[in-house]
């Protein structure tokens, strides 16, 4: 009689060979798995299938971490050293013509009326931008020895043109441009009347505080799982639960620079987040993006859809011409995403005939003039007029899971300069970088980064809750100086 067995997937030989009919499957669905002769070749080595998965150190690479103790940061910028004004009007007449002053762009005189602040007796300069014309002028002179007379608030001044006997008619009802350049006054008479006061603009920000926490219960801890792996933080070899841990530690420190970026202040009154400080004290905070898009430049679509490297530098000619309007920093920073980077590529090398060479020879002036220096940093520089620019990739927008999804901004430029600034905490003036971290702290906490650990498992006794929390907590803002000179690259 042949030998049969209940399962039809097994046939029995008398000889111990290795058959396709005579062993266990313990991968099936027929019960077979009790005896796991053959057991799978396990690799302990946990495969980087992402490569370095943080997106971190973009403020650490050009900004600086500094204490501060209130609920709010507040910072004072110069504005601009000249006079001048934009929006005027001019009524036309021979000798003296009326300026009118837009009151938009004045500010406060006596009694908080409007008021302009140039002053009789000033020269100026009167540009009309669409024909490009201008008109060289004296500031209220006098009319038969009597001075004229100005209705109040003061947003008018009357002029007179030097070489002309009437302004131009192409002047009458335009929007002109006027800027003071000096002065002039007859022998023997009175100086300027009254003086101009230097004002400042204020800005502020205020802090977030940022959590996150593992917890892992105390069953889980007992079934102890190897697993040998090389973390982005440094840590390597084998660990056990510990692994989560650690991976939740990375993304927290990824979310400490992504809130300082990605930042965005409420607004009161628009039915979202409530912004009442008194019962919630949540209200965002500026960062870079919404500091840059609030009192910076952005640029929309650099090279267009040009061939590579033939619309890049008229564009960034145009950026060029807006950096000399402002605060005119020779070292910029720019951190770009791959398409971006690209295009400065092909435009360095359109200009030099092409070859990686263009790309990379450089002024490293930042970098102690050290090229070596600058490319360990993954920076490559070039200069153009009298700029230096350092240029590298921002992970942070190539990153598939965050930024790199999004893909309506394409970079940043950053000055590489600091600004003087009085620390209250120093009694001070110290110097700082334009971009810069502030967060909580006092001789009692300091809220930079904590860590710490609760629960009744891995070594901390602090409650009866059978898991182990580590907790992560940071209270801090970003602070944009001088947003003025940073651009923003955008789709």
């Amino acid at each position: 009689m042949p030998f049969t067995v209940q399962n039809a997937d097994l046939t029995p030989h008398q000889d111990q060979v290795i058959l396709s009919d005579n062993y266990l499957n313990f991968t099936n669905s027929s019960g077979n798995d009790f005896a796991q002769q053959y057991l799978p070749e396990l690799y302990e080595q946990e495969v980087e299938r992402f490569g370095n998965r943080t997106i971190s150190g973009f403020l650490r690479m050009v900004g600086a971490e500094m204490p501060m103790t209130s609920d709010q940061v507040i910072w004072s910028e110069q504005n601009r050293l000249h006079i001048s004004y934009t929006g005027c009007v001019l009524t036309v007449g021979v000798g003296n013509a009326q300026i009118t002053i837009d009151p938009a762009h004045i500010g406060p005189g006596p009694g908080q009326q409007p008021a302009h602040v140039i002053r009789a007796g000033q020269t100026i300069v009167v540009s009309e931008p669409i024909s490009n014309t201008t008109v060289k002028a004296l500031v209220d002179p006098p009319v038969n020895g009597v001075a004229p007379v100005h209705p109040a608030p003061l947003t008018t001044l009357f002029a007179f043109p030097y070489g002309l006997a009437a302004w131009p008619a192409a002047f009458a009802g335009a929007d002109l441009n006027i800027f003071v350049y000096g002065s002039e006054f007859a022998k023997g008479t009175q100086g300027l009347d009254g003086a101009v006061d230097p004002s400042f603009t204020q800005f502020h920000n205020k802090p977030i505080i940022i959590k996150d926490k593992y917890e892992i219960s105390g069953s889980d801890t007992a079934q102890i799982g190897w697993v040998e792996v090389a973390t982005e933080d440094g840590t390597s070899g084998y660990l056990w639960y510990l692994k989560a841990e650690s991976e939740t530690r990375l993304r927290y420190e990824d979310y400490l620079e992504m809130a300082m970026v990605e930042g965005e202040l409420a607004v009161a009154g628009t039915g979202g987040i409530s912004v009442d400080a008194s019962t919630t004290n949540i209200g965002g905070t500026q960062g870079l993006f919404q500091a840059i898009e609030t009192r910076g430049n952005v640029w929309q679509g650099f090279a267009g859809a040009a061939a590579p490297g033939a619309g890049a530098l008229a564009d960034f000619d145009a950026i060029l011409a807006q950096l000399d309007a402002q605060g005119a920093i020779e070292e910029n920073m720019l951190f770009l995403d791959r398409a971006t980077a690209l295009d400065f590529d092909d435009m360095i090398a359109a200009q030099a005939g092409g070859g990686y060479a263009a790309t990379t020879a450089a002024s490293y002036g930042l970098f102690d003039n050290s090229g070596e220096m600058a490319l360990n940093f993954g920076f490559s520089g070039f200069r153009r007029g009298s700029y230096d620019f350092y240029k590298t990739d921002w992970k942070y927008l190539n990153d598939a899971s965050t930024r790199g999804m999004v893909d309506n901004i394409r970079g940043v430029m950053v000055p590489a300069g600091t600004s003087t600034v009085y620390d209250q905490l120093l009694g001070q003036n110290i110097r700082r970088p334009f971009l810069h971290v502030r967060y909580r702290a006092s001789q009692t906490d300091d809220r930079r980064y904590k860590s710490w650990i609760t629960g009744s498992v891995g070594g901390a006794y602090t409650s009866d809750l059978d898991a182990m929390e580590v907790h992560f907590l940071s209270e801090r803002c970003l602070c944009v100086q001088a947003a003025n000179n940073f651009v923003e690259f955008t789709a």
